[in-house]
C-alpha cells in the first residue's frame, strides 16, 4: 500500500506529539491502571465509570493525536479522527446513557485472554516497540491508537453478555488500516494490533454461538 508519507515523517508525528501533550501520558497510563482496579475492586459505579474513560481514550485519539498531528501528514486523519470521536460517543451512549455495557473479569478463556490484551498494551507493547528501537519521543504511546486499540479488545472480551455490534465496528476497521500502514511502515510492533483483533473476534463469534444455543 503505498502511503503518503514516510516512516521518518510518521515517527516524527510520534515525536510531536509526545513532546506537546507530556505528561499526558502519564494520565492516560494511570487511567486505564484504574479501570483494571474497577475491574477487581468492583464499585456500583465502576461499569459507567469504565465506559466513560474508555469514551475519553477514543474521543482523545481523534482529535488529539488524528486530527491536531497525524493529518499534517495525512488528510485522511480527519476521516479517521471522526471514526474515533464516533466510537467516543458509542461508549458514552451504550456504557455512560443506557448503562448496557457491564465489564467483569471472569476466570474462563474470555477472561484470561482479555487481561492478556489489556496488560499487553500497558506493558508488553512497548517493550516489544523499545527493543526495536521506537525510543521515545519517537514510540507509540498508550493513549496512541494502535495500543489503546489492543486494550480496547481486551475490554470487549470481559463484557458481560451478547456485544452491542455498534461498539465493534470500528476497532476492527482501525484494526485492518492499522496494520496495513504498520507492515508498509515497518512498524513491525503493530503487527500485534492484527493478531489482537482476529483473536478477539473469533472468540466473539464463539461466545455469540454459544449464548444463542
Amino acid at each position: 500500500m503505498k502511503l503518503p508519507f514516510t516512516q521518518k515523517e510518521f515517527l516524527t508525528v510520534f515525536e510531536n506529539y509526545n513532546e506537546a501533550i507530556f505528561p499526558m501520558q502519564i494520565i492516560l497510563y494511570l487511567l486505564a491502571l484504574f479501570i483494571i482496579y474497577l475491574l477487581i475492586k468492583k464499585k456500583p459505579w465502576s461499569n459507567k465509570v469504565i465506559s466513560a474513560i474508555l469514551s475519553f481514550f477514543w474521543i482523545w485519539m481523534g482529535i488529539v493525536y488524528h486530527i491536531l498531528f497525524f493529518a499534517t501528514i495525512n488528510k485522511a486523519a480527519y476521516f479517521f479522527g471522526t471514526l474515533f470521536i464516533l466510537h467516543g460517543g458509542i461508549f458514552l451512549w451504550k456504557g455512560v446513557h443506557q448503562k448496557k455495557l457491564r465489564f467483569s473479569i471472569v476466570k474462563n478463556t474470555y477472561g484470561f485472554v482479555g487481561l492478556i490484551l489489556m496488560v499487553f498494551a500497558l506493558i508488553i507493547y512497548p517493550t516489544i516497540s523499545y527493543s526495536l528501537g521506537h525510543v521515545y519521543p519517537t514510540s507509540p504511546t498508550f493513549g496512541l491508537p494502535c495500543p489503546t486499540t489492543i486494550f480496547t479488545f481486551g475490554m470487549f472480551l470481559i463484557l458481560d453478555g451478547k456485544y452491542p455490534k455498534a461498539i465493534l465496528i470500528i476497532p476492527f476497521i482501525w484494526a485492518i488500516i492499522g496494520f496495513s500502514a504498520a507492515f508498509s511502515l515497518g512498524i513491525t510492533e503493530d503487527v500485534s494490533l492484527l493478531v489482537a483483533a482476529i483473536v478477539t473476534l473469533w472468540l466473539v463469534l464463539v461466545k455469540h454461538k454459544n449464548l444463542s444455543n
